[in-house]
C-alpha cells in the first residue's frame, strides 16, 4: 500500500501516507480494528523520516480514519459510509484528472478519452479491470 511514494511529487509524503490510507479505507480494504504499520516499520519500508509517519498518522488521526494508541500502535476507525463514498468520490476524480492530464500529454481530445474509456468499461462487462495491464 505504502509502495512508490513519489519524494518529487508536489504533495508531501506524510500527505501521500495518510491519502492511501484514506483510499484502503474507502475501498474496504482496511477495516475498523486493522492495525496499521508501526511508525518505525513503515518510515523503514517507505524510507521515510518517522515524523513524516507521525504526521500522516495524526493527520489520519484528526480526520477520524484511525486512532493512535500510545504503545500500542495505531489502528482503523469506524468510518461512516458517508464519509467513505466522499473519499471515493475524491479518489475518482483524481484517477479522471490524471487520465486527462495523461490524453492533453498525448494530444488527444477530451471526446476521445471519453471514447476509449466507455469502449474499455464495454469490454470489461463480462470481466472487470482489476488492474493496469502489464
Amino acid at each position: 500500500m505504502f509502495e512508490d511514494l513519489d519524494p518529487r511529487s508536489p504533495n508531501p509524503l506524510y500527505a501521500q501516507i495518510a491519502a492511501r490510507v484514506r483510499v484502503a479505507v474507502a475501498a474496504g480494504d482496511l477495516n475498523k480494528g486493522d492495525p496499521l504499520p508501526s511508525v518505525r516499520q513503515l518510515a523503514r519500508t517507505a524510507r521515510v523520516n518517522p515524523a513524516t509517519v507521525v504526521q500522516a498518522y495524526r493527520e489520519l488521526e484528526l480526520d477520524g480514519f484511525v486512532e493512535m494508541r500510545h504503545g500500542a500502535g495505531t489502528f482503523v476507525q469506524a468510518v461512516p459510509a458517508a464519509v467513505r463514498e466522499e473519499e471515493r468520490a475524491r479518489h475518482a476524480e483524481d484517477i479522471a484528472r490524471r487520465a486527462l492530464v495523461e490524453a492533453a500529454r498525448m494530444g488527444l481530445a477530451g471526446h476521445e478519452l471519453i471514447g476509449a474509456l466507455a469502449a474499455v468499461m464495454e469490454q470489461g462487462a463480462a470481466a472487470p479491470v482489476t488492474s493496469e495491464p502489464a
